[in-house]
């Protein structure tokens, strides 16, 4: 079976956008039931729940803006100004994308 990168770096990204979006939620749905327990109330797990989604969005918002940041695309003005090679052709250009791929 041949390894490929991309799948499981795909896979890897799915995962944690689920992970950072349902731990927030059931964090404080649990902390929201203690406490109404705790106090006998019935609408702190409703006002918890609310909360820990606010947060999971925060923690996907967070993750995909960090994500947008690390990746640059073939031809954009983000690939040019961090590589430094501006008179290269696009010949050039994918043969030093390959060559910088491979080496991952």
């Amino acid at each position: 079976m041949k390894y490929h990168k991309e799948v499981f770096h795909g896979i890897s990204m799915i995962l944690q956008f689920g992970i950072n979006m349902i731990v927030p939620i059931l964090l404080c749905t649990f902390v929201g039931i203690l406490l109404d327990r705790l106090f006998s109330t019935s609408f702190i797990v409703i006002i918890l729940f609310f909360l820990g989604a606010a947060a999971g969005f925060r923690n996907i918002f967070i993750f995909a803006r960090n994500m947008n940041k690390r990746t640059t695309h073939l031809g954009s003005d983000a690939d040019e100004a961090l590589s430094g090679h501006r008179n290269e052709d696009f010949g050039e250009r994918m043969d030093r994308v390959y060559r910088d791929n491979m080496n991952e």
